[in-house]
């Protein structure tokens, strides 16, 4: 192996694929079309602001090449856009893949939830790989979409859960996989801080700011009168996806692959499997979240793994589930109110094996062993999956030809799925919805169904 140098590895046309279940071969991967191992990408940053910062940041420094900006808001890209002056900007990425679409390799979506599936599966469908930050979409129909298109079009993909590349991470699922753990049936899943209530849909209308496209930054959504409430998009259910969208895509990352959930979304491996999902709430919000909420999802049998209990509570209030899953760890969980005092512990997932504990941070990005406190991995099995470190890299290596991205549309679809069902739950609270990974469907609930998928724009709707 000394002698296969990075260069020639990429030459090879078979590649191993990282999936929910371990290492996969592909067949055939697109990827490896046009480059060496010294190129770089050309890379586009759709949504420079915020979260997009990142990036702005990080592409640069893994040796590839912002080719392109894009943002509808100039203000808040303003810094962006003067670190790389000479470097092409736009306001709609539309307009961006018309003018210069030919010179892109790659595009990077990190923008609001409810942008994500609109500006991805356009670049899919025009053959660029796509690197979207969590949640992977708005909608469980979305991320059914992105998965079926980035398959159908064979680009290289990742979901920002950027824990997922973390050694823990990976030694984690190695552990829950290996049954280290023992059998699992209940894992626990939280955020602490909890939704805002029900909220009064803004008033009036305001001028456009000349700063900012309107009609880009609303893309799919309903048209409506401009008011700089909406801007605060992380409260609203039309632009966002609470913390199951924000926190969950992370924190229930590692239950989620290393108990093989994904596998209930293959008809040759689980055909005619059923998910039911049960909410519970403070108050229903139907334009903003819950101050509190908890869901549970019961996760059939896959494989040698039994029947599973998934628990999702989010907010302080949600009754009794704090002091559940501190009685099961045998200490308090850090909220700013015990052990260091700095929130260690505000999201996190409790895995319950009949041998041992496994308790992931918000991340999952660290984990101890229960009871014995261990956080190290000199004890289990071997190592099985890959370890690449960087989230980032791992996904420019995958445009190159090398090894499928862990979190690749893929595996991160139905992650995004799974957790997306639970924003529809918290609608129809102390209802048990039956869902249909297979067919993408509530079969019990017509309405419920419907809430999967959102209603488009007129222009906006999603291609295939």
């Amino acid at each position: 192996m000394n002698t296969l140098t990075r260069r020639k590895f990429l030459k090879v046309p078979v590649h191993l694929a990282v999936g929910s279940a371990g290492i996969v071969l592909l067949k055939n991967s697109q990827s490896v079309w046009s480059y060496q191992a010294n190129q770089k990408l050309n890379v586009a940053l759709v949504g420079v602001s915020g979260r997009g910062a990142w990036f702005v940041q990080a592409i640069p420094q893994i040796g590839e090449n912002v080719a392109a900006l894009c943002d509808a808001n100039e203000r808040r890209a303003a810094p962006a856009f003067n670190q790389f002056p000479n470097v092409p900007k736009f306001r709609d990425f539309r307009q961006m893949f018309d003018k210069i679409g030919n010179s892109l390799d790659a595009v990077v979506v990190a923008v609001p939830d409810h942008n994500h599936a609109v500006i991805s599966n356009t670049a899919i469908c025009l053959g660029k790989h796509v690197y979207c930050e969590k949640p992977l979409t708005h909608d469980v129909w979305e991320a059914r979409v992105l998965r079926i298109n980035a398959a159908k079009y064979k680009v290289a993909t990742q979901m920002g859960n950027q824990g997922t590349a973390t050694h823990a991470f990976r030694r984690g699922v190695e552990l829950i996989q290996t049954k280290a753990l023992g059998n699992i049936e209940k894992v626990f899943v939280w955020k602490d801080s909890g939704g805002s209530g029900e909220q009064p849909l803004p008033k009036g209308e305001q001028p456009v700011p000349s700063y900012l496209d309107w009609d880009v930054w609303l893309g799919p959504a309903a048209m409506r009168a401009f008011h700089e409430d909406w801007l605060h998009w992380h409260k609203w259910r039309d632009f966002a996806t609470g913390n199951l969208g924000n926190w969950a895509s992370h924190s229930a990352n590692i239950a989620f692959m290393g108990l093989d959930i994904a596998k209930l979304w293959d008809p040759q491996v689980n055909p005619n499997q059923r998910i039911r999902v049960t909410a519970k709430v403070q108050d229903r919000a139907v334009n903003a979240f819950p101050s509190w909420e908890t869901v549970v999802w019961k996760i059939p049998p896959r494989g040698d793994w039994p029947a599973l209990e998934i628990e999702w509570f989010n907010g302080a209030g949600a009754p009794g589930k704090r002091d559940q899953v501190e009685s099961l760890m045998g200490k308090k969980l850090d909220w700013g109110d015990a052990g260091r005092r700095k929130w260690d512990d505000h999201a996190g997932c409790l895995i319950c094996g009949d041998k041992q504990l496994l308790h992931a941070t918000g991340h999952n990005s660290s984990f101890t062993l229960l009871p014995s406190g261990r956080t190290s991995d000199e004890e289990g099995p071997p190592q099985i999956l890959p370890r690449s470190g960087s989230h980032e890299r791992e996904w420019a290596a995958a445009c190159k030809g090398g090894p499928r991205a862990m979190s690749h549309f893929g595996y991160s679809g139905p992650l995004t799925e799974f957790l997306m069902l639970g924003n529809v739950a918290t609608l129809f609270p102390e209802t048990e919805l039956e869902f249909d990974p297979i067919e993408t469907r509530i079969i019990n609930h017509a309405e419920a169904d419907a809430a999967l998928r959102r209603v488009y724009r007129r222009g906006w709707e999603l291609s295939s």
